[in-house]
């Protein structure tokens, strides 16, 4: 069947043709039940007309067209961002909507306190009646993807099946896709079937709307024990792009459970000593505003080290036959946030994005180039240029949205690591969990052993931002609350439970670290200057793998000793490096019993080995 197999192709359903589809099918794929699948949703939704992609690069090109023909994407200059282009939403779909995300476990228990559940059965008869007839007058695209490298242990497949053109173009970028996804996938393989709809039929002749949504109607389901995912009325980010964070993590955390391996909403670097050519790979975990992006392309200020980037955004670990833990990124590109992103701020992000690249609600100039706040300093916009809800830009207006994107693809990094398409994956030595903290989280903790440091994670908290709804303390253990598929207790064992799993002892596991690059001064300002810097708390977690990096032991774990972070040429104070390598014993006992409160009352099923570790802290700040 392989050697049989076409390019894209293309169908109308309702051509009188009845021998068509399954022709088309079959030379499409030799899986039965992907057949089925695509047959059983053209019937359902009703389409006008059906493409099976391949993920050719023609594909790729005639997906573009199209939406400048429709008026959803405009071209920008040739000459200033060769190859790319601009797409406005609606002003009612410009973010993950976390309110209609939905795991459908079989029980309620099952997806947890920090899930929205509702019974799959019920759910899937509300879908089905939203999915019956959605596609009329638009075009179905069938889009066979696959998340990690392929050949790879952890590689896993899936097939959304969609009537947006924006995202089958911004899949091509994001994930492995096309006919070498089918070839792996062969006549029998797994795949998960993710069906999208953005829920607007036309009546025949009707032109839709630019940006088709149906906001009324919204949902993102997950069913954990069938491995699928459905989505409904969005045509947006993780809502639409259902390989990203579906997937990757709603879907393959509860995957990783099942089958002993982790599914993370981590960055992954590799951090090089160009003297002695060691690489050591890092993963980090951080909330949204916290720097996560800037820290996977870090530019290094420090002679004889330098970062490159696997991924800035999710990570699959599995054990290897060493004993360690390895890691994939399961996408091929950056979904990443534009506002605050400049050549001064993340210059390979920048250099990634200036070519073949989609962005999603920026603002467009007068020379045909994107414009956001922040990408060139405190400077406005020039004249004339246009911002994303299409208005001429004045003083006062908005002229990117605050989670307007740019979606490029990883080999366009500058600072890619080699082994960034490796089927083995790469070892991991050190685990990050970091949170927006104004006091009390030092600079940089070394956990003494796994079980600490899956204490440290599941304590992760930030201050709400000025832009926030909700002030005050923000928990987000493990930076997994939104992207979690199951119950959170049951989460936080399975971490604890890689220390029993490890087929040569927890000693090969990596070590753990928690950071805070904010924490603030009296004058409110930052004692540490983040960014680049923060390389040299990475050139510490290094030499402390490596075993020659000075600590000093406090209640809470290890701090760098005096002298041992290489602050030269930093305009910080000793007092300022004192106040942030320093655990204040009041503040920690406070932060303690936060800890505990949010364990027991709002996660409830807590691994009692937690709440233990959480005493000995106590009893240690009260010694």
């Amino acid at each position: 069947m392989v050697a049989m197999r076409r390019a894209a192709s293309s169908w109308r359903p309702n051509s009188g043709l009845p021998s068509e589809a399954p022709r088309m099918l079959e030379k499409w794929t030799a899986h039965e039940g992907l057949r089925q699948y695509v047959a059983g949703l053209v019937r359902q939704c009703k389409p006008d007309r059906v493409h099976l992609c391949d993920g050719s690069q023609e594909e790729y090109d005639h997906l573009c067209e199209t939406l400048v023909r429709e008026g959803s994407f405009t071209r920008l200059s040739e000459t200033l961002r060769p190859n790319s282009y601009l797409a406005r939403s609606d002003p009612a779909d410009v973010a993950r909507c976390e309110a209609r995300t939905f795991i459908c476990s079989p029980t309620k228990d099952g997806a947890g306190p920090t899930n929205n559940w509702i019974d799959p059965a019920a759910m899937r008869a509300k879908l089905n009646k939203l999915y019956d007839g959605s596609m009329r007058g638009r075009t179905l695209y069938a889009i066979p993807f696959c998340m990690g490298p392929l050949g790879s242990r952890l590689a896993r497949i899936g097939v959304e099946v969609t009537d947006s053109a924006y995202v089958a173009a911004n899949m091509r970028i994001m994930t492995r896709m096309g006919t070498r996804v089918l070839d792996m996938l062969g006549s029998n393989g797994h795949f998960a079937p993710c069906t999208h709809s953005v829920g607007v039929p036309l009546k025949p002749g009707a032109i839709g709307p630019r940006w088709p949504c149906n906001i009324d109607n919204l949902y993102i389901t997950h069913f954990p024990a069938d491995y699928a995912i459905a989505s409904f009325g969005s045509g947006y980010g993780g809502n639409a792009l259902l390989g990203k964070k579906s997937l990757a993590l709603r879907i393959a955390s509860a995957m990783g459970r099942n089958e002993g391996w982790l599914a993370e909403h981590m960055l992954i670097l590799a951090l090089i000593n160009e003297q002695t050519k060691e690489r050591i790979y890092v993963a980090a975990a951080f909330p949204s505003a916290c720097g996560k992006t800037n820290l996977a392309m870090l530019q290094s200020p420090l002679p004889g080290w330098r970062v490159e980037t696997i991924g800035d955004d999710i990570c699959w670990m599995q054990f290897g036959d060493d004993g360690r833990l390895w890691a994939v990124n399961p996408e091929m590109g950056f979904f990443g946030v534009a506002p605050g992103t400049s050549y001064k701020t993340n210059g390979n992000a920048m250099r990634t994005c200036e070519a073949n690249s989609i962005f999603t609600n920026v603002a467009l100039t007068p020379n045909g180039d994107v414009w956001w706040e922040g990408i060139d300093g405190k400077a406005p916009p020039p004249p004339g240029t246009i911002t994303w809800q299409e208005q001429r830009w004045r003083l006062g207006l908005e002229a990117a949205h605050k989670n307007s994107r740019f979606t490029a693809m990883l080999t366009r990094c500058p600072c890619l690591d080699p082994a960034w398409d490796d089927p083995r994956g790469v070892p991991i030595s050190a685990i990050l969990f970091g949170g927006r903290r104004d006091s009390v989280i030092p600079l940089v903790t070394e956990a003494p052993s796994w079980e600490r440091g899956v204490l440290a994670g599941a304590m992760i908290s930030s201050e709400a931002t000025a832009a926030a709804e909700n002030k005050g303390l923000r928990h987000d253990p493990f930076a997994m609350t939104p992207f979690c598929g199951y119950h959170m207790g049951d989460y936080f064992a399975h971490w604890l439970s890689m220390a029993q799993r490890a087929p040569r002892g927890p000693q090969l596991l990596p070590k753990i670290y928690t950071v805070n690059w904010f924490n603030k001064g009296a004058n409110g300002q930052f004692l540490w200057p983040g960014y680049g810097e923060n390389m040299r708390v990475l050139k510490w977690v290094a030499e402390r793998v490596k075993g020659t990096g000075k600590a000093v032991s406090t209640p809470i774990g290890n701090v760098p000793a005096p002298g041992a972070l290489d602050i030269s040429g930093l305009d910080v104070s000793e007092a300022d490096m004192r106040q942030i390598t320093t655990v204040d014993k009041a503040k920690w006992k406070a932060e303690v019993a936060e800890a505990h409160n949010f364990f027991t009352k709002k996660i409830q099923r807590v691994p009692q080995r937690m709440l233990r570790d959480l005493d000995e802290i106590r009893s240690k700040l009260d010694s």
